[in-house]
């Protein structure tokens, strides 16, 4: 098949989460198993400087944007012999200091960089050389235009045009603005209406999306049926439900080139399921990085997150006061709310030897972080896939979750499989639960034979994009059908 990608970040050129990780490693796979790939993406600031490889084309777009028209380059890099990545060079969009906005506030022209994006996905999907595409797989609400502007396309040309495929990561963004602003959309007013684009008087880009693909995927089963709650909907669930012969939840794969313990540039000590000294030497050289105590019989929790109330660390942060009057020892990297990331720094402050936060995100020492600590934390609100926690699997760190979304499908706990558990869970969202779940954990270390099973368990776990590219091929071939 000949499949066109289109995210508004793919790792490793541009990334906030794991959006940025699953779209980067499903174009590998996809290519990897003999499809044509290309993948649209815009070019962010600092992305050329990093990847002097990339060459400008001489391919230029220009799509209306309401009553004005905007053009923008089109970049390549040439990944593979079947993976192509097609930059969106427009500076006036996209040359800023962050991808959707800074200083905690949403960029106001959202609407406009990523109608533009989607208007420019589907130029390109007519007129790349490398097509005819048989799929458009679009990501997120950024997209979730574009089934609905490639259907009004076909239908004014006659054009033959691709099947859509969208994957919801997060159901709670949705990409919702002033209705006064569909006329950037430059579609048809028949679009806009409740069986439509229009939700409330808005414009909700990702309800485009589920209402005119041909089909919607999430990134975990559990979180598949979730969505089409009340109760985790986000306002969506009646079209969802609509919508559910054609929904599927496929559990994001792990880029195990990437994320490994043995052939890492980010690792100094190499271990492996029989071989895990390099798993304690990590972890020792990790405290001192920190300014930690260099203990090895002390357990280190850790967390690298976004800092939202999504990632249930608000109440993480309530529980560790009480947690760090024992003996063990926490590090937290992320960013996000002001308000909790002036938490940790002062849980920090109270707690020098016991407790560090990062506040960034730095990549090289999310590695560090996963393969040097015991255990690591995520108590999600709700969570649609989650990516650390299979990476924490890798790395040897018994992650703590939350049974919610692809955390409860991914991670075992002892109550379900004694032999197979390589995790911890806990059920409600409260102080209590959490508690009880790192005390837990406390005991566990304290229990060296229980504790090697369950991290021989964890490194042996297999979450590689191979079982996962084959259930996207089934998708598009219902798609296509």
């Amino acid at each position: 098949m000949k499949i066109l990608l289109a995210s508004s970040e793919v790792h490793p050129f541009s990334k906030t989460g794991g959006l940025a990780d699953m779209v980067g490693a499903l174009g590998k796979a996809l290519a990897a198993a003999g499809h044509e790939v290309g993948i649209v993406t815009p070019l962010y600031r600092g992305i050329r400087e990093r990847f002097t490889e990339l060459r400008a084309t001489d391919h230029r777009v220009e799509v209306p944007i309401g009553d004005a028209r905007v053009a923008a380059g089109i970049a390549e890099l040439q990944l593979s012999k079947r993976l192509t990545v097609y930059f969106v060079d427009q500076r006036d969009y996209y040359h800023r200091l962050a991808l959707y906005g800074d200083n905690n506030t949403d960029y106001p022209d959202n609407p406009q960089r990523f109608i533009f994006l989607s208007k420019v996905v589907v130029q390109l999907a007519r007129d790349l050389p490398a097509g005819p595409f048989d799929i458009v797989h679009v990501h997120d609400w950024q997209l979730g235009l574009v089934p609905a502007l490639l259907r009004s396309e076909a239908h004014r040309t006659g054009w033959h045009s691709p099947r859509t495929v969208l994957t919801i990561h997060n159901l709670a963004y949705q990409g919702r603005f002033a209705g006064g602003g569909f006329g950037l959309t430059n579609l048809p007013p028949a679009f806009f209406t409740p069986a439509g684009i229009e939700y409330y008087g808005d414009v909700n880009c990702l309800k485009a999306g589920i209402i005119y693909s041909d089909f919607i995927t999430t990134v975990s089963p559990r979180y598949a049926r979730e969505i089409c709650t009340e109760a985790h909907g986000c306002g969506l669930d009646d079209v969802l439900r609509a919508r559910r012969a054609r929904l599927a939840g496929i559990l994001n794969g792990v880029d195990y080139d990437e994320w490994n313990t043995h052939r890492n540039l980010h690792l100094r000590h190499p271990f492996s399921l029989r071989k895990l000294a390099g798993k304690a030497a990590t972890k020792l050289d990790l405290q001192r990085e920190l300014g930690l105590p260099a203990r090895a019989d002390v357990p280190l929790f850790a967390t690298v997150t976004r800092l939202a109330d999504q990632k249930g660390v608000d109440l993480l942060l309530a529980v560790l006061e009480e947690m760090l009057a024992t003996n063990l020892q926490f590090v937290i990297l992320g960013s996000g709310d002001p308000a909790l990331q002036l938490g940790y720094q002062a849980l920090a402050e109270r707690h020098p030897t016991k407790a560090v936060a990062r506040i960034g995100y730095d990549h090289a020492l999310a590695h560090r972080i996963e393969a040097g600590c015991d255990f690591f934390l995520m108590p999600s609100r709700f969570e649609p896939c989650g990516l650390n926690q299979m990476y924490s699997l890798r790395y040897g760190a018994i992650p703590i979750v939350r049974r919610t979304g692809g955390l409860d499908d991914s991670v075992v706990d002892l109550s379900e499989n004694a032999q197979l558990a390589n995790g911890i869970k806990f059920t409600e969202f409260t102080s209590r639960a959490l508690a009880g779940a790192i005390r837990k954990a406390h005991a566990l270390y304290r229990t060296p034979k229980i504790l090697a099973r369950m991290r021989k368990n964890a490194m042996a776990a297999d979450y590689s994009w191979n079982r996962t590219t084959t259930e996207y091929e089934q998708v598009y071939r219902q798609a296509l059908a």
